[in-house]
C-alpha cells in the first residue's frame, strides 16, 4: 500500500496526480469523488489499482494547511495503518512533501503508525489476526542524516514498547492484574533493563509507616504491594522521583460506586503502570539521570474490615487526615508515596494518578489537567503534551480552596467542600511533598479510551509515558549547574537538521 498524505482542497494537486500517473488514475478520481474526500481530518479512501498485481492507493486527509503541527502527521499515520490492516497491506509506503521532511516529523510518523499496531485480543476466542503490516517505508522528497534517524527512531521503537505495556496493563481484568501481579510485571521488566525494584510486602509497609495504603487495602482479600524503582544513570546529574498510583481495582469501598461506574475501574492503576513502563524505558535507553519510581498498589473493595467515613489516618510526615468518603482512596495512598519521594529530596517529583472523575468533567476524556508548584516545568510539560500528541491543561492551586479541605478533627479530609474537585485533590497532595518542586498530572480522563482514537484502539491509552521520556531526556542533557525547575527555559532550539536525497 502506497499512502498519500494530503491536506484540505489539495486533492486535486501536483502530489496526488503524481502517483495517479503511474497507476489508474480515473480509478483514484472515481474514489475520491464517490468518498467526497477534500482533505479534511480523519477522512481516509482506499483504492484497489488494476494491474497483474493488488495495489493498493491511500490516501489520508491531513485538515487544515495552515493548522498542521507535528501530531496531526501522527494521527494521520495511525490512520493509515489502520486503513492498511482492514485491507490485508503487508508493507506499507507512506509519501511525504517538505512540509514533513524534518526528522521530527519522520519519528511522529513511525511512532503514530507503530502506536496504531497496538491490539489486545488474547481472551477473544476467534481474534480476527489477518495479515499483519510487516513493513513500513518512509519516502522523503531528500535524504536525512541515516545515524540521527536511527538513533530518533530506536528511541520510537523503546517508547511504543512502554506504551503498550501500560495499555496491557491497563486492559487485563483485576481478576487478574491483581497487586502482586503489577509487582512481579515490574521486576520482570526491570530485569533486562538495569533497574532495581524492590517490592514490599505488608509487613515491611507496615514498618514504613504508609498508613495510607495499609487503610485503603483493609477491605481486599488481596494483599497490598509497595513498588520501588530505581534507574541509576551513567553520568547522572540530577534526579527526578515518579509518582503513580496503582489502583488495581476501584469499587469505592464502603463509599460504594453505582454498578455502571465500576465497569471500567480496572483502570484505576493506569498512573502506576504508567510510572512502572516510563523506568523501565529509561533504563533501556540509558538515559543519562537518576529516576526513582513508587508505585502503591491494592484494591479498594468493601468488606468486614474496610475503612470506614469518619475514620483518622496518621501519615508518616504526622499529618492527620479524616477520611470522609473511601471512594477517594487514591490521594490517601499517593500521599504515603509523596511523603516517602520527598524524604529522599530529589531534584523533582512528577505524580500521575486517575484522581478525580472532576478533571474529566472540566476538560473532557481526552485531556488531562496539570498541577504544579513549579511554573517552568509546567509550561515544559504542557509543550511537550501537544508535542507528543498527549495533551495538558493546567488547573490552578487556588489557595482559598485549601479551607475546603480542612477538617474538625483532623488536620485534612479527604475530600473537598463539592465544587473544584480536581484542583481539591491536588491541595491535599500538595500537603504531602515538603515544599519539594512537584507537578501532579490527573490523567484521568485520557488514560483509557472508549473509543477508536487514530492511533489507539479502544482501552488503555498509555498517557503519559512519551511526555515522560521526552522530559527526562531532555533534563539529563541540561547542563548540572541549571536547576530542573529552569531546565525548560534552557532546552536548546531544535532546528531542523540538512537535508539530503531520497531516502527509503
Amino acid at each position: 500500500m502506497v499512502v498519500v498524505l494530503l491536506a484540505a482542497n489539495e486533492e486535486r494537486g501536483a502530489a496526488l496526480r503524481a502517483f495517479a500517473r503511474g497507476a489508474d488514475g480515473a480509478a483514484v478520481r472515481r474514489g475520491l469523488t464517490a468518498e467526497r474526500f477534500h482533505g479534511r481530518e480523519g477522512q481516509v479512501v482506499t483504492v484497489t489499482i488494476a494491474g497483474a498485481r493488488r495495489r493498493l492507493l491511500c490516501v489520508v486527509g491531513l485538515g487544515d494547511a495552515a493548522a498542521l503541527d507535528v501530531d496531526a502527521w501522527r494521527r494521520a499515520a495511525g490512520r493509515a495503518r489502520q486503513a492498511a490492516e482492514r485491507h490485508g497491506a503487508a508493507r506499507v509506503a507512506i509519501a511525504v512533501d517538505e512540509r514533513a521532511s524534518s526528522i521530527e516529523h519522520i519519528v511522529a510518523l513511525a511512532e503514530g503508525f507503530d502506536l496504531a499496531g497496538y491490539r489486545f485480543d488474547k481472551y477473544k476466542s476467534d481474534a480476527e489476526h489477518g495479515v499483519l503490516v510487516g513493513e513500513l517505508t518512509l519516502l522523503t522528497p531528500t535524504p536525512l542524516p541515516a545515524a540521527d534517524v536511527a538513533r530518533r527512531l530506536g528511541g520510537v521503537a523503546t517508547a511504543v514498547t512502554a506504551v503498550g505495556t501500560v495499555r496491557d496493563l491497563v486492559n487485563e481484568p483485576a481478576a487478574v492484574k491483581t497487586p502482586t501481579f503489577i509487582a512481579a510485571t515490574a521486576e520482570r521488566l526491570a530485569a533486562d533493563a538495569g533497574v532495581e525494584v524492590e517490592i514490599w510486602d505488608r509487613a515491611r509497609i507496615e514498618r514504613e509507616r504508609l498508613a495510607g495504603l495499609l487503610a485503603v487495602a483493609r477491605g481486599s482479600n488481596e494483599e497490598p504491594r509497595f513498588i520501588r524503582m530505581r534507574w541509576r544513570g551513567p553520568g547522572a546529574r540530577r534526579r527526578v522521583a515518579l509518582v503513580g498510583k496503582g489502583i488495581t481495582f476501584d469499587s469505592g469501598g464502603l463509599s460504594l460506586k453505582p454498578a455502571k461506574a465500576m465497569e471500567t475501574m480496572k483502570t484505576d492503576m493506569a498512573g502506576g503502570a504508567a510510572v512502572i513502563a516510563t523506568m523501565v524505558a529509561a533504563g533501556r535507553m540509558q538515559l543519562a539521570i537518576d529516576v526513582d519510581g513508587f508505585v502503591p498498589a491494592t484494591e479498594n473493595l468493601p468488606g468486614g474490615k474496610a475503612q470506614k467515613p469518619g475514620d483518622v489516618i496518621r501519615f508518616r510526615n504526622g499529618k492527620s487526615v479524616e477520611v470522609l468518603n473511601t471512594d477517594a482512596e487514591g490521594r490517601l495512598i499517593l500521599a504515603d508515596a509523596l511523603a516517602l519521594a520527598a524524604a529522599d529530596k530529589p531534584d523533582l517529583i512528577i505524580d500521575l494518578a486517575t484522581l478525580t472523575g472532576a478533571c474529566i468533567v472540566a476538560l473532557g476524556p481526552q485531556v488531562a489537567g496539570i498541577y504544579g508548584n513549579e511554573q517552568a516545568v509546567v509550561d515544559r510539560l504542557v509543550t511537550l503534551g501537544r508535542e507528543t500528541g498527549e495533551p495538558l491543561w493546567q488547573l490552578p492551586l487556588v489557595p482559598e480552596y485549601r479551607d475546603d479541605i480542612k477538617s474538625p478533627v483532623a488536620d485534612l479530609k479527604n475530600i473537598g467542600g463539592g465544587n473544584a474537585g480536581s484542583i481539591t485533590a491536588a491541595l491535599f497532595l500538595q500537603e504531602f511533598v515538603a515544599g519539594r518542586p512537584w507537578v501532579h498530572m490527573d490523567i484521568a480522563g485520557p488514560a483509557f479510551t472508549d473509543k477508536e482514537l487514530p492511533y489507539a484502539p479502544k482501552g488503555g491509552t498509555g498517557f503519559g509515558v512519551r511526555i515522560l521520556l521526552r522530559y527526562l531526556a531532555e533534563l539529563a542533557a541540561t547542563p548540572p549547574d541549571v536547576p530542573p525547575r529552569a531546565a525548560a527555559s534552557h532546552a536548546r532550539p531544535r532546528r531542523k537538521p540538512p537535508l539530503a536525497a531520497k531516502r527509503r
